[in-house]
């Protein structure tokens, strides 16, 4: 009986020493972490599994050594086992802590609240996947060490073995889909084709990355729903990103207008209205007539903006004051449908319609820069380029 209360004695000392060395090191790590984030980061995500480790250790040692009159007897090894199960799960926990500490000082250096944060959201997609992932790892591995322990699974494994063929075989049909949405993510991650907090257009939402994992991305719609989708719909199939290379982006605002509007007056309050907003980037500014057909013009606006919420923003201002405008100011250029009775040569005045000569603009005189998308402004010219070719368009320039 003796015996027994020195062993449970001797564990309790060797948890409380433990505890005590653990903590002690806890208040010397925090103090260094008001100058270094590695210590900070240590005292936030590995404390608590550094305690459980060191306490489990201190215990087994301790029943180890003072359990020694009762070598060979079922209950020792009951109990010896417990603790060495119990340390590889601590010691797992550790080795996940420890890399998640990693992680996150390595984000620390990328700062994804800059506006030219496309590096900082590369590498964060990177870093998040591969943390799901090697904590998978440690968790597979940890449980097959701890099934390792068992006798009877070390005798099986032999038989196991010479059946691997089949079983692999087997899994890898059933998990098929699985194992193709992880490679996907995968891919995702080093690709650089999406990456998190990029805007995105798919299956005709508008929204952003929120969340990226091996099997599956969610995506926030703009309307705070959320599409989930597997992630090798990303790599089968075509979707829109546009921040992939800078947030800033183009949208249009298309009006369908009478043959009577005046594209030069419109043009001018498209300038005023986005020279007076703070949604407009200065950077684009066009309105141009796209098309003629039925007995309409469709007058297209063309606007930049920062990122895509501002762009959203400057859209709909574009469409409501263009539209207010064109009602009070010419309401001549509202969309009408007109039908015509009687002969082209009746005797009313309007049914005559005079031959007018076509103004013809010099050679020399060309479009407004508001009136081109491609050209006359430096960044139409970068964007022409772009499309066009160096050579091509410097051939068209000629």
């Amino acid at each position: 009986m003796q015996s027994y209360l020195v062993t449970v004695a001797a564990a309790l000392v060797a948890a409380a020493v433990a505890l005590v060395l653990v903590q002690v090191a806890h208040r010397v790590t925090r103090r260094l972490g008001r100058r270094s984030l590695l210590m900070t980061e240590l005292t936030e995500h590995s404390h608590r599994a550094f305690q459980v480790a060191a306490t489990v250790v201190g215990v087994q040692l301790a029943i180890r050594f003072t359990t020694l009159y009762a070598v060979g007897s079922p209950w020792r090894r009951f109990v010896l086992h417990t603790l060495v199960l119990a340390m590889i799960a601590a010691l797992a926990w550790l080795v996940a802590s420890l890399l998640v500490v990693a992680e996150d000082t390595a984000l620390a250096r990328f700062r994804t609240d800059v506006p030219n944060n496309r590096h900082a959201r590369r590498v964060r997609t990177q870093v998040v996947l591969l943390r799901r992932l090697t904590i998978a790892v440690i968790v597979i591995l940890a449980v097959g060490v701890m099934l390792m322990t068992f006798p009877s699974v070390r005798g099986v494994g032999a038989g196991v073995l010479t059946s691997a063929g089949v079983v692999a075989a087997v899994a890898a049909l059933a998990a098929q889909s699985l194992l193709g949405n992880v490679f996907a993510g995968l891919q995702l991650a080093f690709s650089d084709a999406v990456r998190l907090d990029d805007v995105v257009v798919i299956e005709g939402e508008w929204g952003r990355i929120e969340e990226m994992t091996l099997s599956y991305v969610v995506v926030q719609v703009w309307d705070d729903r959320r599409l989930i989708l597997p992630t090798s719909y990303f790599t089968s199939r075509p979707f829109q990103n546009w921040t992939r290379t800078e947030a800033k982006v183009l949208g249009t605002a298309e009006f369908d207008l009478d043959w009577a509007v005046p594209v030069q007056a419109v043009r001018e309050e498209l300038r005023r209205l986005c020279e007076g907003t703070d949604l407009w980037d200065g950077r684009v500014c066009v309105l141009q007539v796209t098309d003629a057909t039925g007995g309409l013009v469709k007058v297209r606006a063309v606007v930049s903006a920062a990122d895509a919420g501002s762009l959203w923003d400057l859209r709909c201002l574009v469409r409501e004051n263009l539209v207010a405008w064109v009602r009070d100011h010419r309401p001549t250029a509202l969309p009408r449908l007109r039908t015509e009775v009687g002969e082209a040569t009746g005797p009313l005045a309007w049914q005559v319609a005079p031959l007018r000569r076509s103004v013809r603009r010099p050679a020399d005189t060309e479009a407004p820069d508001d009136a081109r998308v491609f050209g006359g402004s430096d960044d139409g010219e970068a964007r022409s380029e772009a499309f066009v070719g160096r050579e091509d368009h410097a051939e068209a320039r000629r």
